[in-house]
């Protein structure tokens, strides 16, 4: 298989365990919260008739869903295992692409999307810049950007991921969307699986062994509330 393309920042989630992150993406906000704030906010046409990057796309799981409503849907995704995954799940839709590509070097033209959508792909705060500056590039004027990432501050999962990812500051990666015109819409959402056995895998496959092991013997059922930011700008 093809390495990843250089610049990429290594998952460690979905580009290990693919199957598992399934999972996760079935069972991360079901109630559908994260879109519904995104309609709201890009008025009543939300998507719809225009042109949607999902930059970081993993395995494509969101697209089909973006391609129901958009008159095309552009997937870029760095890892060539993942690529293949996610054209593979849009081979028959006619209105939907998958290119290899970074946030760094997104392969689309100058202002050719309306809508771009990036989740829990490009979260870190300082040193997104010359992704962000390509997100300005590719979007017409009037378009709308989002990222959407973990808000360690609050919810059950915020204490976890604050525990896992300690070099991860809140207030820093605020002030870095802040000053760079991005506004935030904090949001509520849940984990919620079909069974105890999706919830543990997950759980492993966020956080190191440690950390996975505490947390399980700390939380029993098979749903976590979760804490999210809708960080967007409009372009």
């Amino acid at each position: 298989m093809s390495a990843p393309l250089p610049g990429s920042v290594p998952s460690p989630n979905i580009w290990h365990h693919p199957e598992t992150y399934e999972l996760e993406n079935r069972a991360a906000d079901p109630d559908q919260v994260i879109e519904s704030a995104m309609r709201e906010l890009l008025g009543d046409r939300g998507w719809a008739g225009r042109d949607l990057l999902d930059l970081g796309c993993g395995s494509g799981f969101h697209l089909p869903r973006w391609a129901v409503e958009a008159r095309s849907v552009v997937g870029v995704e760095p890892h060539p295992g993942l690529v293949a995954l996610a054209a593979r799940r849009t081979a028959r839709l006619d209105n939907v692409v998958v290119r290899p590509g970074t946030a760094q070097r997104i392969p689309l033209a100058d202002a050719s999307v309306d809508v771009v959508q990036v989740r829990w792909a490009y979260f870190f705060g300082p040193g997104c810049e010359p992704g962000l500056r390509e997100v300005d590039r590719v979007v017409r004027r009037g378009g709308t950007a989002f990222v959407i990432d973990n808000d360690p501050t609050r919810s059950t999962f915020g204490a976890w991921f604050s525990r896992g990812y300690p070099t991860v500051r809140a207030k820093e990666v605020e002030r870095f969307w802040s000053t760079h015109g991005w506004h935030r819409r904090p949001l509520d959402i849940v984990w919620r699986f079909a069974d105890r056995a999706g919830l543990e895998s997950c759980v492993r496959i966020e956080f190191d062994e440690r950390a996975a092991a505490e947390i399980l013997a700390d939380h029993q059922g098979t749903e976590v509330d979760y804490a999210v930011n809708l960080w967007w700008k409009r372009l």
